[in-house]
């Protein structure tokens, strides 16, 4: 809707973002007022109804809080539980959920890649009006998310919410023989993977800057998948760490009116977290193929010191990932060895356990505590989409305001590069929203409620 001096846009369904959400931007006199990812999708309650579980129960349960990255929080719950409870699984167990989460960033980042981010650049409406056009571009990525679904469904019993993780490892590891046919499979992976970075490298990418801080885990000789420690690149280039159970005293979560999903601040700062956040932390930490990609991409060379902070260009650095997740699967399977046993007993402790893995859409934190007989007393679950929402309206104020100081477009133009810019993120909405607390005062035999999600 516009009005002399005055414009109000309000898209009330994204598409092509997983979840249900809105944005509304405000201008006044040439001036972005206001910016908002109106996440309205209904609380999910997993931090309510994990309390009084038995310690094993929530990597099965809080996998059901997504159906694109399951695999995120089943090993986040385990590396929670497990710290709480002092256990620390065998190397071999530890290889086989890497190379389970490789098969997950494979089908997510294909996903997002192909379906809902390349229609943007390619001025189609979503990946059906792609398919007519770019069929070949298409069936290669549902063949390459089909080799991480493999992945998935060999280690993890089935592509979607798998069964075959648990507390400890896994109910069952494949024996050597069984990943035959998925190294196969992965060598033609790696082929498409290749085809899919310079296919995005050629795409035409608007200027843009993320400005907050990025927040990834790292570790001291891989790329961080399924642990390691916070670490912060801070916009002016220093960077910091922090332990992993002081995570709750350096980022706070506060509600806003407009979304179901709490507002996120690192040490008081907006931050991101994701695959820009994962290559400008860990980038050098890249296998060599994986890095030549990279740099085949225009991306540079990490080990140089080179960051990519345009959110337009994250498709180029989730193709790269994907380059590095076959790669990385192929050399697990290569030295894979069956553990003796599928898993360690984790027997019931009291106490408080933290883990964190990096889900493709970034870094996700669990934390829980035990009573003495392994029952839940408490849960804390800190998504990735629910961290970037900050810098997401960031996003969209620093991009619209350009636009309409270079031109001041129409309010369709407005609209699709608020759009353009959320999709950059790929949110996953449901994820985000994912508790609720209610406080209710009944006074003189009325009742009034109040919410905070």
């Amino acid at each position: 809707m516009t009005h002399r001096g005055s414009r109000v846009l309000h898209v009330g369904s994204l598409s092509r973002v997983e979840g249900e959400g809105a944005l509304r931007l405000h201008v006044h006199d040439g001036t972005v007022t206001g910016a908002q990812l109106e996440i309205y999708e209904p609380p999910r309650f997993f931090e309510a109804f994990l309390r009084g579980r038995a310690h094993t129960e929530p990597p099965d349960i809080t996998a059901r809080v997504c159906g694109i990255c399951p695999v995120a929080y089943q090993l986040s719950a385990c590396a929670a539980i497990e710290d709480a409870c002092g256990v620390t699984v065998a190397p071999a167990i530890r290889d086989l959920r890497r190379l389970l989460y490789c098969g997950e960033w494979m089908e997510s980042q294909v996903l997002h890649i192909y379906l809902l981010h390349a229609p943007d650049f390619l001025g189609r409406a979503g990946a059906i009006e792609l398919a007519r056009t770019h069929r070949a571009e298409v069936k290669r990525g549902l063949r390459l998310k089909k080799a991480g679904n493999s992945l998935m469904e060999l280690i993890g019993g089935r592509a979607v919410h798998p069964v075959n993780v648990r507390l400890g490892g896994f109910h069952r590891v494949p024996r050597r023989e069984e990943l035959r046919p998925v190294r196969e499979q992965l060598k033609q992976a790696l082929d498409d993977a290749w085809e899919t970075v310079r296919w995005v490298a050629g795409f035409e990418f608007p200027e843009a800057r993320v400005e907050a801080d990025l927040l990834a885990l790292a570790v001291p000789d891989a790329y961080a998948i399924e642990g390691g420690t916070p670490t912060v690149l801070r916009a002016d280039g220093t960077r910091a760490s922090f332990p992993l159970p002081d995570f709750t005293e350096h980022l706070t979560e506060t509600h806003v009116p407009h979304s179901t999903a709490l507002h996120s601040r690192l040490d008081g700062r907006l931050h991101l977290t994701g695959s820009i956040a994962r290559f400008a932390i860990s980038g050098a930490r890249l296998t060599p193929v994986a890095l030549q990609a990279a740099e085949e991409a225009g991306l540079g060379d990490p080990r140089e010191g080179a960051v990519c902070r345009n959110p337009f260009r994250s498709i180029l650095v989730r193709a790269v990932e994907s380059v590095y997740a076959v790669t990385e699967a192929l050399r697990i399977i290569e030295a894979y060895e069956p553990p003796p046993q599928p898993y360690t007993d984790v027997p019931p402790v009291a106490g408080v356990g933290h883990g964190a893995t990096e889900a493709p859409r970034g870094l996700l934190y669990h934390r829980y505590e035990l009573d003495a007989d392994g029952l839940v007393t408490s849960a804390l679950l800190v998504p990735p989409t629910a961290q970037n929402q900050g810098a997401i309206e960031d996003d969209l104020r620093r991009l619209t305001q350009r636009a309409i100081g270079e031109h001041d477009p129409d309010d369709a133009e407005l609209t699709a590069l608020c759009e353009r810019a959320i999709r950059n993120h790929d949110p996953c909405i449901s994820c985000s929203t994912h508790f609720l607390d209610l406080t209710v005062v009944r006074t003189s035999g009325q009742a009034s409620g109040g919410c905070d999600a």
